[in-house]
């Protein structure tokens, strides 16, 4: 049951994205944190321009490395050693946000609020 909750938690960190062929749509991302919480355990995923992503689960002492690619307007993240019953690649629908923003997704049933802090958390 843990392992499910934590592959739920660590997939409601991922919001989704439209994709403009102008703009870089994960600009508001590098070097900031997505904080994911209402859940059983709080997640951090920060996203790096050398297409390179880190979430940590604080409360566990977890970290989960690895690349993401943008195709269309889906995010995929491929795991170095993917988290328990996570699909690798996993891909989601992503949408631009800036420091400061909140919103709400829902996967698989579990709502989470995800909030892009500044900085690396």
């Amino acid at each position: 049951m843990r392992n499910v909750a934590i592959g739920i938690l660590l997939s409601a960190g991922f919001a989704s994205f439209a994709v403009s062929a102008e703009d870089d749509v994960m600009a508001g991302f590098y070097g900031n944190t997505a904080v994911g919480t209402g859940g059983r355990v709080d997640t951090h995923t920060a996203y790096f321009p050398d297409h390179t992503f880190d979430t940590k689960v604080p409360a566990l002492g977890l970290e989960f490395k690895g690349t993401w690619k943008l195709t269309g307007a889906t995010l995929c993240r491929l795991y170095e050693t993917p988290p328990p019953d996570v699909p690798n690649p996993f891909c989601t629908p992503i949408e631009a946000h800036k420091v400061g923003d909140t919103w709400t997704v829902t996967l698989n049933g579990q709502s989470r609020t995800i909030t892009l802090v500044k900085g690396i958390q």
